[in-house]
């Protein structure tokens, strides 16, 4: 079975969270994007295979060395599902808030 990843799955991890922040500002290498991580290249490479599996990161060849490049439109689909959430829960906190108020009327 093939497991399917998504946008979801690539920023619930903290270290994947930090990758994707460092490509945003332009292509790395892993050796670049492991800088300042305290983990092997081995686990940057296995943070980065997941990202790419999610559509978050787009890997090239630049001479000798694979580069990473975010793919930050799939953002969009967390932004989208942000909006959605807030929009039910803004309904849900209005409907308490007149329960509330109607309830504190007849005391």
């Amino acid at each position: 079975m093939i497991e399917r990843r998504d946008v979801f799955q690539a920023i619930a991890d903290p270290t994947r969270r930090i990758i994707i922040n460092k490509l945003s500002t332009g292509p790395l290498n892993i050796t670049q994007i492991g800088e300042d991580l305290d983990m092997s290249k081995q686990a940057i490479a296995k943070h980065i295979k997941i990202l790419k599996e999610c559509g978050m990161v787009m890997m090239h060849q630049k001479g000798r060395e694979q580069v990473c490049e975010a793919q930050l439109a799939k953002l969009d689909e967390v932004t989208d599902w942000v909006a959605q959430s807030r929009k039910v829960w803004n309904q849900r906190f209005e409907k308490l808030d007149k329960f509330l108020a109607a309830t504190k009327n007849k005391l």
